[in-house]
This record gives C-alpha cells, sequence and structure tokens, in this order.
C-alpha cells in the first residue's frame, strides 16, 4: 500500500563547490537546494538554524563527528555578518576548528576558493533571499 510522499533528510554525498546562492537557496553539483546548508567532508547536508538564524550548540553534532576532517569552519550568517555565539567557539576550538564568520556570499566565495584548493574546509551557509 502507498503510503505517501516519504521526506527524507537532504544530503548530497560528495564534496562540490557552491555554483549560486540566493532567493531562499543554494545551486550545486548540477542540483538546486531550497534552505541552509552544511558543507562538511561528508557531503552537503540540509540544515534549518534556529531563530534568529544563527549557528548554535545544537547544531555542532554533526560538524563535530568529522572534527579531525575540519580545520576552517566558515560560518555564512545572511546578509549581515552576526558575531558566533562564545560558546559554540570555544567547542569548536576544543576540536581544533576556527570559526570564522561571515556573510553568506563571502562564506560561499570563500569555501569555493579553499574547496578548490583541497584544504580541510567546511562550512554553516545561511540561505538568504
Amino acid at each position: 500500500m502507498n503510503t505517501g510522499l516519504e521526506i527524507r533528510e537532504a544530503h548530497f554525498p560528495g564534496r562540490a563547490p557552491i555554483d549560486a546562492y540566493g532567493n531562499g537557496g543554494f545551486r550545486f553539483a548540477d542540483m538546486s537546494h531550497r534552505g541552509s546548508l552544511f558543507c562538511l567532508p561528508s557531503g552537503i547536508h540540509s540544515w534549518e538554524p534556529k531563530q534568529p538564524p544563527l549557528l548554535t550548540l545544537g547544531d555542532l553534532e554533526i560538524i563535530l563527528e568529522q572534527a579531525s576532517d575540519i580545520e576552517i569552519l566558515l560560518v555564512g550568517t545572511g546578509m549581515d555578518l552576526r558575531r558566533i555565539p562564545e560558546d559554540v567557539k570555544a567547542l569548536l576550538r576544543e576540536h581544533r576548528i576556527s570559526s570564522d564568520p561571515m556573510s553568506t556570499g563571502a562564506a560561499v566565495r570563500t569555501y569555493n576558493v579553499l574547496l578548490a584548493e583541497d584544504r580541510a574546509v567546511a562550512a554553516a551557509l545561511i540561505a538568504v533571499e
């Protein structure tokens, strides 16, 4: 019996540059995604930041699981620059991850450059309109 549409967490199982951003989402690997993203060594994952949209301790589980493969976490904070909360920064530092907040556009551009250089980079990108 058909139970209807099955909704699963969006996950692209690979590393890919971000081709475009805006209109509430991103384009990468010949696909589009509406909403925010984590770009991690295990792939690109959908992410729903808390209100106001910001990286919180509750978001860090998937990042910390991959901490051994991440040196730099770029945090795209939307259109405006926002500080990363001190508790989040401290936990990332404990796992030897440097965190750098910037606008989402700057984070996308920096992520693409560091990815092309094969650096141990990850990104938390808040979608912008």
